[in-house]
């Protein structure tokens, strides 16, 4: 039994799995809204009050996982962890605790997001773009079986997009519309600069992972649209609609709570992204990073020989 913890920087994830008959069979999920990225990009630091989330958290995890007769565990810090200069405050911290974190690159994230989501799909000789848009960054692989075209890991994600265009924008709704246009504007910027080498490889099916994604195919269901393909046009449908809720304060069908302040921010990377690459229709994958973590565990890291020449940090004995 194996137990693995994404240490992302909106939220923290924690995955208990098994080998069982050739499958994983998940044990466990637990899943916490940290935000331990909020506002590094302004202050190059990890807050008191994210710290704070964040320990004990980690302590919640821990008291879970101690039910558990765990062989070992993973627990990857993604980019909250790459820039930012206390990070070794918290990794100390969390060993007081009793959890190791390793740091991982973007690169290797993006490796272990690629593993996760084909591991949900069936086996196919198709290119795959897969995307993934966390919090501080976002993952952006193509691939055929287990073997990576395109790797790339940049510094964009729905907090960091959130604390650049939202932290002062109040409830004008026309305001908001603004800043989601120089979101959508500034995502796309970004995006560019790598989108002619990934159209020059070229790709038959998109997928995207992770929170964002999630959310937004779940109120392009709630809007009549269909849940698990998000079309671009839809996006476009509902910019008004969103900019609205937030606003007024409202519902909309199929927006947690837990996750509005990333609703604009993440509409912005996701809508940027999709329109620098030419993408039309995105297909929602469930599997992402911690999957990824656990694949890689469980068949005794020889899933990603063929994938990457680099180093992925060790697990730990319990």
């Amino acid at each position: 039994m194996h137990a693995c913890i994404d240490l992302g920087s909106n939220s923290f994830h924690l995955l208990i799995g098994e080998w069982e008959q050739g499958r994983i069979r998940i044990i466990e999920r637990l899943s916490e809204k940290v935000q331990l990225g909020e506002n590094v990009r302004a202050s190059g630091e990890i807050s008191p009050q994210a710290f704070a989330r964040g320990i004990a958290c980690l302590k919640r995890f821990k008291s879970l996982m101690d039910q558990y007769p765990l062989e070992n565990y993973w627990a990857l810090g993604t980019n909250t962890f790459r820039v930012t200069h206390n990070a070794d405050e918290f990794l100390a911290a969390a060993e007081q605790v009793g959890i190791h974190i390793s740091i991982i690159s973007g690169v290797q994230e993006a490796v272990l997001i690629y593993a996760g989501v084909i591991s949900g799909l069936p086996v196919s000789d198709a290119n795959r773009l897969i995307i993934d848009i966390g919090g501080g960054s976002t993952e952006i692989i193509i691939g055929q079986h287990h073997d990576r075209l395109f790797t790339e890991s940049l510094a964009i994600g729905s907090v960091a997009w959130r604390d650049r265009f939202f932290a002062e924008a109040g409830r004008d709704k026309e305001m908001l519309l603004q800043q989601m246009e120089k979101g959508r504007l500034a995502a796309r910027a970004v995006f560019d600069v790598g989108a002619p080498g990934l159209k020059k490889i070229g790709w038959d099916e998109a997928y995207a992972s992770s929170g964002t994604m999630k959310m937004l195919s779940q109120i392009s269901d709630g809007a009549g649209f269909g849940y698990g393909k998000l079309k671009l046009k839809a996006l476009y449908k509902l910019q008004e609609a969103m900019a609205h809720c937030i606003a007024s304060n409202g519902e909309l069908t199929g927006l947690k709570v837990s996750r509005r302040d990333l609703l604009l921010p993440g509409w912005c990377v996701l809508v940027g992204l999709m329109e620098s690459y030419g993408v039309r229709k995105i297909t929602f994958s469930p599997t992402a990073l911690r999957e990824g973590m656990l694949d890689f565990m469980v068949k005794n890291e020889k899933t990603l020989e063929a994938m990457t020449s680099s180093e992925l940090p060790q697990t730990r004995s319990l």
